[in-house]
């Protein structure tokens, strides 16, 4: 069994002749400490009844602090004792001390880190904007896990909606990074599970629209009349192909590379995820595939978009291109859509949308829809699912 004793630390006098008071451990003739967070003058210790000397003005506090923390470590060592657990150092003074507070900001900005050595600049960007927010919310004062409380998120969420204007898409995407940096300490048991706010704290839903394309306005995007060899041609000839090619991001097809092809297969690996994909080429892909490598403008990308030259190291460089060339495609495409007399707010990820719909209308099974979207869960792709059976219903509705 362990014995514990609370010991005055004549080795470790600091030059003002102060000495820290400790918690010593033994167990099977090992020694551990545990700091009592007090530095005592030695003329203020009586080594004999081992305890704080009279003559010291909080004598009587201080040696009823350390009798009650002795009192709980010799409860905590039994108990790990009689369970059977290591005799862990750290646990004991969590027991004894409770959790020292851990600052929101510090782990939430590690995690940041995460995604730019991971390459996901994307998501760093976004969420690096997110907690900028919630910093100048806090104006420039610590927050600590513990002072996040489902209180906290409700009169923050109040904020972003009255005073900062944001939607709730906006509020939503905020709450899910802070729920996840609040889940990543949890996992990592720098607090505990049962203070996380996010159990007891609901997001508003908003209903979300997916514009998509029919069979016949997917034609009319295909017939349109551009000049050839022109961005608009280029553009337009991505978002077919993306509409066919199981609804792949823009960010994917601007970085898809000859070598990703096999002649009958595309392998790619979704930037957004990091998961791999194997997408058999339908015609009209492979079509659009051919026509681009007879042209042989760009040796190292399918889509001459984005230039050979890029240094595909630098991962900053490359989400700027990324997106500077979505803003130009997405403007083309908007274009495009008044030429072939679509009303619809056509953007590229409306592909994506539209790739979905037709896809489960012909009949795929929702898994296999799923896993060549490269969706997380089943349930991201199920509002596609729900969009196609209120088409057919509203196609019943003919019958009267």
């Amino acid at each position: 069994m362990a014995s514990v004793k609370v010991v005055f630390r004549k080795d470790k006098l600091n030059k003002n002749g102060k000495a820290p008071i400790h918690f010593r451990i033994i167990k099977h003739r090992r020694i551990r400490y545990i700091s009592a967070n007090i530095m005592l003058a030695e003329k203020y210790w009586s080594a004999r009844k081992n305890a704080v000397k009279p003559s010291h003005p909080n004598s009587n506090r201080m040696n009823s602090l350390l009798a009650n923390k002795v009192a709980k470590l010799q409860d905590d060592v039994f108990k790990f004792a009689t369970q059977r657990r290591n005799l862990n150092t750290a646990a004991l003074k969590e027991e004894l001390m409770g959790k020292k507070p851990v600052d929101f900001f510090e782990f939430a900005e590690e995690i940041l880190a995460g995604y730019e050595r991971n390459g996901q600049i994307g998501s760093h960007d976004k969420n690096k904007s997110t907690l900028t927010k919630l910093k100048k919310y806090q104006n420039g004062k610590r927050l600590d896990f513990q002072d996040m409380d489902v209180r906290f998120l409700v009169k923050y969420e109040q904020y972003l909606r009255e005073k900062k204007k944001n939607k709730t898409a906006t509020v939503n995407n905020s709450l899910k990074f802070f729920r996840k940096v609040y889940n990543e300490a949890v996992r990592q048991k720098l607090v505990d599970r049962d203070i996380n706010p996010f159990e007891g704290h609901k997001m508003k839903s908003e209903k979300s629209v997916r514009t998509y394309l029919t069979e016949d306005e997917i034609m009319s995007i295909e017939n349109v009349k551009l000049r050839l060899g022109s961005r608009m041609e280029l553009h337009r000839d991505m978002f077919v192909f993306a509409s066919y090619a199981a609804g792949l991001r823009v960010s994917d097809v601007l970085m898809l590379k000859w070598d990703s092809f096999d002649g009958e297969y595309l392998h790619v690996t979704i930037r957004k995820t990091g998961k791999q994909i194997v997408i058999k080429c339908p015609t009209k892909v492979l079509e659009i595939i051919q026509r681009y490598k007879d042209l042989g403008k760009n040796p190292v990308f399918i889509f001459p978009q984005i230039s050979e030259g890029t240094d595909l190291t630098d991962l900053k460089l490359v989400d700027r291109r990324i997106t500077s060339a979505t803003a130009y495609i997405n403007s083309s495409l908007k274009d495009i859509a008044k030429l072939a007399k679509i009303t619809k707010n056509v953007s590229f990820h409306v592909s994506r949308h539209t790739w979905a719909t037709r896809a489960l209308t012909r009949g795929m099974s929702i898994d296999k829809v799923s896993k060549l979207m490269g969706h997380a869960t089943i349930k991201e792709t199920q509002v596609y699912a729900k969009i196609v059976g209120k088409s057919l219903d509203d196609a019943m509705g003919l019958f009267g």
